[in-house]
Order: structure tokens, then C-alpha cells, then sequence
């Protein structure tokens, strides 16, 4: 049912990279539509907006009242706000430690030069449907950078508010709330609630919408897209941990992509032959069918060198290192999003109360990219102060090279505050 590719073959790398090419084009899925949304609703604003979300959604309500928020909120199980709690509480402890150092320097001329953290303005935050970890994993480090306005987009789910997230949402303090998602909701954060950047993952349409709205507003400097996951296993691996891995992360979504990477070759056979009778069982049965058949995969390799250069061109947003002699491979591995080290560490665990992101890079974008962390909220703007003295003794040679560069006005700035010029 999974495709599989035996590296034993001479062209095993051009087929690995022809399969994750295939879904990192986007041309399995037609997006066409999400630039003249943003178009549109660029260009007729809240009118447009509603539009669209009657379309897609069936949504007449942008604004929810805080009363139908407070109702939702009150209805909440108990032991989930007590689990959202936990989850806020590990989170914050993790991302705090992530806040960056401001520099200053002084040189031997007394001239000052500081590097500080500005935290943006406003932030808003893509949350899709009803998952108040993706809230807290966004907003919690934005809180913790200092960001004064936080914006909330978040569909509603089957015509309903989603009263986990509305919850998340309070604890940390967000009062600007939108019903709202796809990339009509990208559109709006952009150009109706015009935030200086927009974070937080979704499907390919939301993925889509983000970049072609890069530029008039910031976004994370990843893809945080459709899921991934890549588990390594061996023939010790319990083979229910491998197939409950793959198959979690398969119920995201249709565009997951789900890889095994073993030099196991029963493993193999093992793992196709169960995994057919599992998925019949599950829940999400048709989106973890489709996910798993269109974007499945099994590396079968013959070398540990092999697994290693399957791994980082993969590139993965989530990879389970789940065999017997881990360090072996860790230090080797440069491109993944996070990694799970052991029979103990699924990746599920790190989506809600470890304390570290979920919002990863997917796509191929580990090979550039991290998952969003604290720093993501902030600018960094350089202070220059320069003395009488330090302009004097390094305004001659700024000059030397403003006029090599043919920038003659450069050096003329630079000598109309240097003495005697």
C-alpha cells in the first residue's frame, strides 16, 4: 500500500527526491484561487471577508460576542482547561529561557554600539479549528517577547465556537478574537487587522496565502504547512510505536507526509502487512488512507550513511529516532524541525505539554529554517552612537572606500563631520 524505496537501487536518490519534489510543488493540490481571495478582500475589505466566509464556511459572524465567548468557555470540561493549564504553564517555563540578550559595545574610541530586541507591535496568530496547543505554542512566546496586540484568526468548527482555544486565548490574554480561517482570514490579518506579522501553521491554502502575502506583513521564517513525520526504527523498534506514530500523523490532514526509515527488512514486510488491518480501525479512516497512499513512503536503506542522507534531504518537520544506538546517528543529522530520541519520546507528546514548538518547518524548509520560538517576535535594530574622536579616526578610511564604491556624497556626508574637512 506505502511506497517503497530500496536503496539498493543506483537511482534511489532521484526517486527520493522526485517523490518529496511532487508534494513540495503544490501542483497535486490547485491553490489558484487563494490570490484573487487576498485580492479581493485587499481590495474590498470586510465586505469581501464575509463573503467568503459564508462561502467556504457557512459563517456570518466575524466578531463573536463576548457573551457567546464566555458561554463557550464556561462549557469547558474541566480536566481539559486543567490539561491547558499544564500545557501554558511547561511552554512558558521553555520559551523564557528562550528570550534573547541585548549587546552593547564600547570600543576604544568611547564609540557605543548596541544591538536591541524590539518586540513587534502586533502579531497575528492562525489557529486552525479546535487545537488550543497550536494557540499556546504561537502566543506564549509572542506574550513572553512582549507583544503588545495579539489577534486571533480561528475558524469555527461545524458552525461552533471553539471553546478549548477561546480558553487558551483568555490565559494568555487575547481579547481581539475572529472567527475566521482559510486564506480569507490570512487576507484579513494582512490587510483588515494589518498586523506586522502573521504566525501559526494550517493547510496548503493557508501555507499559499502567507507567502503571497509576504511583504506587506511579516510571516515565520519557515513554510509551518501540511505535517510531517519521519521515524526511524530497527529491528528491536516495537512495531506498534511505528505504526501509531505514522498513522497520528496521517490524521492531520490529506497532505500529511508520513516516512519510515529502517535498514530492517523485516520490518518491512511486517509494518505493510499490519498497518493495512490498523487504519481499518481508526478513526479519520479516509483522510489517514489518503494521506498515508498519496504521501507515504518507506526508505528501506542498506547503510547507516544512507539513513543519514535520507533524512536530511527529507528535511522533516518531526523525526522519531526510535532504535537502539541513537547517538550513532543524532549528531549527523542537520535538517529536521525537532527530534523525538527514543522508545519514550512519540512526537504527539511534543504537540501539546513538553514545553518546546510544534509549530515546525515543513515542505523541505528544515534545511533553512527552525521552528518558532521566542526570538520569531522580535526586531533587531542597531544603536550606533560615535564619538568626536571615533569619526575623526574612522571617517578616512570610510571615505576611501565610499569613493571606490563611486558614492561621493557617502564621503562627503562622512567628512562634514569629520574636524578640518
Amino acid at each position: 500500500m506505502i511506497k517503497v524505496i530500496n536503496c539498493k537501487k543506483k537511482n534511489y536518490k532521484r526517486e527520493l527526491i522526485s517523490f518529496l519534489d511532487k508534494r513540495r510543488s503544490g501542483k497535486e493540490v490547485d491553490t489558484s484561487i487563494v490570490p484573487k481571495i487576498i485580492k479581493d478582500i485587499r481590495k474590498n475589505g470586510k465586505k469581501a471577508l464575509l463573503k467568503y466566509e459564508k462561502k467556504f464556511s457557512k459563517n456570518t459572524e466575524i466578531v463573536p460576542s463576548k457573551d457567546k465567548v464566555n458561554k463557550a468557555i464556561r462549557a469547558l470540561n474541566p480536566k481539559i482547561k486543567k490539561s491547558i493549564d499544564l500545557a501554558y504553564n511547561r511552554i512558558f517555563k521553555f520559551h523564557l529561557l528562550q528570550k534573547p540578550k541585548n549587546i552593547k559595545y564600547v570600543d576604544n574610541l568611547k564609540n557605543k554600539l548596541e544591538y536591541k530586541h524590539v518586540p513587534l507591535q502586533s502579531v497575528g496568530i492562525y489557529v486552525p479549528a479546535n487545537l488550543p496547543s497550536t494557540l499556546l505554542m504561537n502566543a506564549v512566546p509572542a506574550k513572553i517577547s512582549g507583544v503588545k496586540r495579539i489577534v486571533l484568526a480561528n475558524p469555527k468548527l461545524d458552525g461552533k465556537l471553539n471553546p478549548a482555544v477561546l480558553y487558551a486565548a483568555k490565559k494568555v490574554g487575547i481579547k481581539e478574537i475572529y472567527s475566521m480561517g482559510g486564506a480569507q482570514a490570512i487576507a484579513s490579518l494582512a490587510y483588515i487587522q494589518k498586523v506586522n506579522k502573521i504566525v501559526g501553521p494550517g493547510n496548503i491554502y493557508v501555507a499559499r496565502s502567507k507567502r503571497e502575502v509576504f511583504g506587506d506583513v511579516g510571516t515565520e521564517g519557515m513554510v509551518a504547512g501540511p505535517s510531517e513525520i519521519c521515524v526511524l526504527a530497527d529491528g528491536k523498534t516495537d512495531l506498534n510505536q511505528v505504526i501509531t506514530s505514522m498513522i497520528g500523523q496521517a490524521e492531520h490532514d490529506v497532505n500529511s507526509q508520513c516516512i519510515l526509515i529502517t535498514k530492517d527488512k523485516k520490518l518491512v514486510n511486517k509494518f505493510n502487512i499490519e498497518i493495512k488491518g490498523r487504519i481499518q480501525k481508526v478513526q479519520r479512516k479516509s483522510v489517514v488512507l489518503k494521506s498515508l497512499k498519496n504521501n507515504g513512503l518507506i526508505i528501506f536503506a542498506q547503510t547507516d550513511k544512507q539513513i543519514i542522507e535520507a533524512i536530511n534531504e527529507v528535511a522533516p518537520e518531526h523525526l522519531e529516532i526510535n532504535v537502539s544506538n541513537y547517538k550513532k546517528y543524532l549528531n549527523q543529522i542537520y535538517n529536521a524541525g525537532s527530534i523525538m530520541i527514543g522508545k519514550y519520546s512519540p512526537m504527539a507528546v511534543s504537540d501539546y505539554n513538553v514545553g518546546t514548538n510544534h509549530v515546525l518547518p515543513t515542505l523541505g524548509s528544515a534545511k533553512f529554517s527552525s521552528g518558532l520560538n521566542s526570538s520569531e517576535f522580535y526586531k533587531k535594530i542597531s544603536h550606533i552612537t560615535l564619538t568626536k574622536k571615533g569619526i575623526e579616526k574612522l571617517g578616512e578610511s570610510a571615505t576611501h572606500l565610499a569613493e571606490y564604491e563611486d558614492l561621493d556624497n557617502h564621503a562627503q556626508s562622512i567628512r562634514s563631520r569629520m574636524k578640518g574637512k
